[in-house]
This record gives C-alpha cells, structure tokens and sequence, in this order.
C-alpha cells in the first residue's frame, strides 16, 4: 500500500485490526503525492495507493489505476503549530494570522517543489495575502516529513501544516485550523492498483477505511470524512 503524507497515521492505526480479522499482511509506505504519483508512474507494483482525487484520477486516466475504484476516504484542514511552552500567536481571524506570521522570526511549511499539498496552498497563500516576501525570506522549507517535527527541535517559530501532521509529534501546541475563509482542506481518495496482485484484499482495506469504524479514528488524528 502507498498513501500519502497525511493518511499514514490513520492507515497505521487501522492495519493491526484488518490484519487480525482478515490475516493479510499490509506493507505500508509513505511519500508526498507528487513522489507517490512519480513512482506509480515509473511502473512501482503496488495494490492499493492513497492520493489525492485528481491524482487518482490522473492515474486511472494512464491505465495505472483500476478505473472507477477512486473512494473518498477523508479530508484534513491546515493548522498551526509552536513548540510547546512557547506564546500561542492569535490566529482567529485572517488580520491575526497575518500578524502572526510577520511577527515570527522564523516560518516552517512543506517546499512546494517537494510536491507535498500543503506546501503548495501555503506557498499559493502567502501571494493571496501580500506577505509572500517577508515570509518567504525567513521560511524554513520543510522536504517531507512532519513540520511539527522540525517546530518541536526549536528550528523554527511557527510551522504550516495539515493538522493530522502535527497532532502525533510531541513537544509542539497546535494553535489552531486557520481562519476559515483562508482554510484548505486536502481530501484524501484510495484507488486500486492496475496490476493489483491482491485485488481482493486491496477492496477490503479500502471498505475498512472507508467505513463506520473508521470515523473515530479520523477524529482522532484530526481528520474527519470526506463527504463532512
């Protein structure tokens, strides 16, 4: 299984239980979408692959995915992140956010050429708002990984992110989802591998993640379902 950045902690939580109930074995591994995307691309065996649905789409559209088997599993907002102890900034309008921002000493998102989704709204936002340069010429560009991660070792002051990204890092406070007139959700969509050697148990996964059980742990990672 290949899914992206975000859904690694949901699908981590949910494999031990499908594996108990169903006995397959589920290899996880984890890439930005454009990564992911790339390596489907190169003819990487796989069975099952969590993008985005344009890039589910893309990829059934060039013979790499099963055709009409994209399901929405769950979508996540951007939120912002200190390192623990620190003053949580105002971020509860977009005046605020804007403030906190210039404030700042130091920015942390993902590098957009990184292909992560996250990055390239941040980067895309900071246009829309006419702070681009100043935050620009102190941002710290994150290449994969957790934001949050980078926030908690005190490398920078505020951090960029989707919140499911930073709830599992400790030594960091999520200040809260951005504003939501500026708020970006990434839905997260499952798609069946062409060349599936297991077809049969790639559906059964997606049906896990995609249902009634699944809801909690969503929340709990700070996700919610796609169709909320």
């Amino acid at each position: 299984m290949l899914t992206a950045g975000a859904f690694k902690q949901v699908v981590l939580a949910m494999v031990p239980e499908f594996e108990k109930q169903t006995g397959h074995k589920v290899t996880v591994e984890n890439d930005t979408v454009g990564a992911l995307t790339k390596r489907i691309e190169g003819g990487e065996a796989f069975d099952l692959a969590v993008l985005t649905p344009a890039a589910v789409n893309d990829l059934s559209g060039k013979g790499k995915l099963v055709a009409g088997s994209r399901t929405n599993l769950a979508r996540v907002g951007v939120g912002v992140v200190v390192k623990e102890g620190t003053p949580k900034p105002d971020i509860s309008s977009v005046e605020a956010f804007k403030k906190a921002l210039l404030a700042a000493k130091s920015v942390a998102y993902i590098d957009p050429a990184a292909g992560g989704s996250s990055g390239i709204y941040v980067s895309g936002l900071l246009d829309k708002l006419g702070v681009a340069a100043e935050v620009k010429a102190k941002a710290k560009l994150i290449h994969g990984g957790a934001v949050a991660e980078h926030i908690a070792k005190g490398e920078a002051e505020l951090g960029i992110h989707q919140i499911s990204e930073i709830l599992p890092v400790k030594g960091i406070t999520l200040v809260g989802p951005l504003p939501a007139e500026i708020q970006n959700y990434t839905v997260y969509a499952a798609g069946l591998g062409a060349s599936a050697k297991d077809g049969e148990a790639a559906k059964a996964l997606i049906k896990a993640l995609s249902g009634p059980a699944a809801a909690d742990v969503l929340k709990s990672k700070g996700m919610e379902p796609a169709g909320s």
